[in-house]
């Protein structure tokens, strides 16, 4: 499996609220990690620094014999989300600069080739095959409420004026819970972690027309941030994508 991670501020913005990183445990595992602090709100950027640290932290010191089954892996997710969930939500009370900060969380758990997800907020993971594009994720917005039951449809919610509105946030509530998402990579396709400011600005054709060209992982994913900023860059964008394609 090959790798690479963008976090790019955009051509708007002030301040880089989001946050990437790639681990590799030396005993087995891989945690690729996304956070998008909120937009709007005080000290996004710490909400998000916050959520990448901690999630580092649980999973480097972590012992993997207690991670040998899907139950347990996904008991190690949820508690990890929560304790970092606790531990914004805390600073943000402590600290009134940080009031009321959040981010969203893609923590994407990697056993050879099984995945674990866990998410909150409206980062998004997509899967490619060589045909196909499936989002595995589902937006915790409020446009996405309305379209699930059928209020809007989705081409309405491409341009709803509230589409950015988060319902659920990691930080903002003393508790939370996560949803989780089980994904096999199979041989030749991609995985693409990103922020809504990729999503919000290229299509998944023009996504998928980025994965299928020539060029190295590392020129992909510059290549991705690169049409989101062409096509307006007003917010952060950020990447992970992940190849199992061994000719890239």
């Amino acid at each position: 499996m090959k790798f690479t991670t963008e976090s790019d501020i955009g051509r708007k913005r002030m301040v880089n609220e989001d946050r990437v990183a790639f681990l590799e445990h030396p005993d087995r595992f891989k945690l690729a990690i996304l956070a998008d602090g909120m937009g709007g709100h005080n000290a996004g950027d710490v909400a998000s620094e916050m959520a990448i640290e901690e999630m580092k932290s649980n999973f480097l010191n972590m012992d993997i014999k207690n991670l040998e089954t899907k139950e347990t892996q996904r008991q190690w997710m949820l508690e990890a989300i929560q304790s970092v969930n606790e531990k914004i939500y805390n600073h943000s009370l402590s600290h009134e600069s940080c009031k009321g900060m959040g981010t969203t969380l893609i923590a994407m758990l990697i056993d050879d080739s099984d995945c674990l997800i866990g998410h909150v907020g409206d980062s998004r993971v997509y899967y490619f095959t060589s045909d196909t594009v499936t989002l595995i994720t589902r937006d915790h917005s409020y446009v996405n409420f309305l379209v699930e039951y059928g209020e809007i449809s989705e081409e309405e919610a491409a341009h709803h004026p509230q589409k950015n509105f988060i319902v659920k946030s990691l930080g903002t509530e003393s508790t939370i819970e996560p949803d989780f998402y089980e994904l096999v990579l199979e041989p030749e396709t991609n995985v693409l972690i990103c922020s809504d400011g990729l999503s919000n600005k290229l299509s998944t054709d023009e996504m998928a027309a980025i994965l299928t060209l020539p060029l190295s992982i590392d020129e992909k994913g510059k290549k991705l941030v690169q049409l989101a900023n062409d096509s307006g860059g007003e917010d952060n964008i950020s990447v992970i994508l992940l190849s199992n394609d061994e000719e890239v």
